[in-house]
């Protein structure tokens, strides 16, 4: 069946998450969880669900944009955008007046990912191959597309090919081995939700004390508002889950450069691992110049959800250690 698309609808979704400063950081200091929620429907009984996210106000410029974007896959098949997906995404992204708005930044960034996030869940629904949590034992969602080839069909490699060409992609994919090391192992992950900028000591010491019990081993604190008090959240935060486990900091764009080399030596003594976003995501001699100066003292830096995609590939060349890049985004 081809799937012809008939209609797109979409939502402004939001959370008070702000009221308990949920997600609060140094940039962000009363963030209502939100998201444009994305429906795109066809001519079968197939349909495709996918959402951005967003921090409340400006979601329904988000909601507009995908608005504005939907017309140019309204009356298209699912069999052919899929035939040719890396072409779609230049047609969604690199519309000759839309992309004036971006071009892949910003809310046109925003937008663009919510519709293809809920085209990558109807192209997996209508291969039978959607992913929720009771089927994950059968079908993990990195085994929808298992042929290397196809893969890389769908990436748009444009501005990107003096750090990564399309056959030294196909050819990480052909000699990866992770797939069954995941299954086995599981995947790194560290938990933010204990440390969030306006949270209280006691709730930081109760949900350390919780993410341990569940196994957490890498931890994230926000930083960036105060000095004094992010030395002493960071002593709290070492002190509850030990020497042994990972700590991070992350300033969400805080700093100037000169200003964050300074400030994160000073929050050395607790070993964070890297320094997340700690100048303008797009400032790549910037953080070249924090990770050189910082590299002595065994601090990493890495990117955030607000760098671009394509920026973050000369970034690894450069300067970032980590990259932590929300897929949605």
């Amino acid at each position: 069946m081809l799937h012809k698309i008939i209609g797109l609808t979409v939502r402004d979704v939001r959370f008070p998450t702000s009221v308990e400063q949920h997600g609060s950081d140094a940039m962000h200091s009363d963030p209502d969880y939100s998201a444009a929620y994305v429906v795109i429907h066809t001519d079968s009984d197939v349909r495709g669900f996918g959402l951005t996210f967003t921090l409340g106000k400006g979601t329904d410029v988000v909601v507009c944009a995908v608005r504005a974007l939907s017309g140019l896959l309204i009356g298209k098949s699912l069999h052919d955008i899929v035939g040719d997906f890396r072409g779609f995404y230049r047609l969604l992204s690199s519309d000759s007046q839309m992309r004036w708005l971006g071009p892949e930044k910003g809310v046109i960034h925003l937008a663009t990912a919510a519709v293809l996030n809920a085209l990558w869940d109807l192209w997996a629904r209508a291969e039978g191959k959607v992913c929720s949590w009771w089927t994950w034992e059968k079908i993990p969602p990195f085994l929808f597309i298992q042929e290397p080839k196809q893969i890389v069909s769908c990436i748009d490699f444009r501005y990107i090919t003096d750090a990564l060409t399309e056959d030294e992609a196909l050819d990480i994919l052909m000699k990866a081995q992770e797939e069954q090391q995941m299954l086995k192992e599981g995947y790194p992950a560290y938990t933010t939700s204990c440390a969030w900028l306006g949270y209280p000591d006691e709730q930081l010491k109760q949900l350390c004390t919780d993410a341990l019990q569940r196994g957490w081993t890498k931890f994230k604190v926000k930083v960036g508002a105060d000095l004094e008090d992010d030395k002493r959240r960071c002593r709290l935060i070492r002190e509850m889950i030990g020497p042994e486990n990972t700590l991070m900091i992350d300033a969400n764009q805080r700093w100037d450069v000169s200003e964050a080399i300074s400030w994160v030596s000073k929050l050395s003594e607790f070993r964070p691992l890297w320094i997340e976003e700690p100048t303008s995501p797009d400032d790549i001699l910037g953080h070249a110049a924090i990770s050189k100066a910082l590299a002595p003292l065994g601090i990493g830096v890495a990117t955030g959800e607000q760098v671009r995609f394509k920026t973050v590939y000369i970034m690894s060349k450069l300067a970032v250690h980590f990259s932590d890049m929300p897929i949605s985004l």
